[in-house]
């Protein structure tokens, strides 16, 4: 799709996060099984609940906007979920896991925030009020799974 507005920036642009979502859910049950602490365990089972809402709102974004609902490989998510890989192949007490399994995620979370936040402006930008509503859902679960990841001050 050649980019020559900002409608179609958006819609290329959706492809990105609708494929980070997907190979999310994938590595989220591994985060889960890697977890020392059940409190940790559930909060990666229940954020891939909210993932699989996330793809469901981004698949209503693309019929709002009259196109396929079509993944463009996220290489960005793609690198980061191969670095949190990397965490669970190497040997670790418990809370160091854990640790390095939370800094993983914060990285997910951040990518995801600055994915969807782009596109909810353009939303706006483009007259696409449904959309955009749609992405500040995506982006309140985002900032909200990023702030009980983030330790205490």
């Amino acid at each position: 799709m050649a980019v020559v507005s900002l409608e179609k920036l958006l819609v290329d642009e959706l492809r990105d996060p609708l494929s980070a979502e997907k190979q999310i859910t994938k590595a989220l049950p591994k985060m889960a099984r890697a977890a020392s602490t059940e409190e940790l365990r559930v909060a990666f089972e229940e954020h891939l609940t909210q993932t699989e809402d996330q793809i469901a709102r981004l698949e209503q974004a693309f019929e709002i906007l009259g196109h396929a609902a079509r993944a463009k490989k996220c290489v960005g998510m793609e690198g980061l979920i191969e670095e949190g890989k990397e965490f669970l192949e190497e040997e670790m007490e418990p809370a160091v896991m854990d640790a390095a399994l939370i800094a993983a995620a914060q990285k997910v979370e951040h990518y995801e925030i600055a994915s969807h936040g782009s596109a909810r402006t353009w939303a706006e930008e483009v007259g696409q009020p449904q959309v955009a509503e749609l992405l500040q859902a995506t982006l309140d679960e985002e900032a909200e799974t990023d702030r009980k990841l983030s330790p205490a001050r």
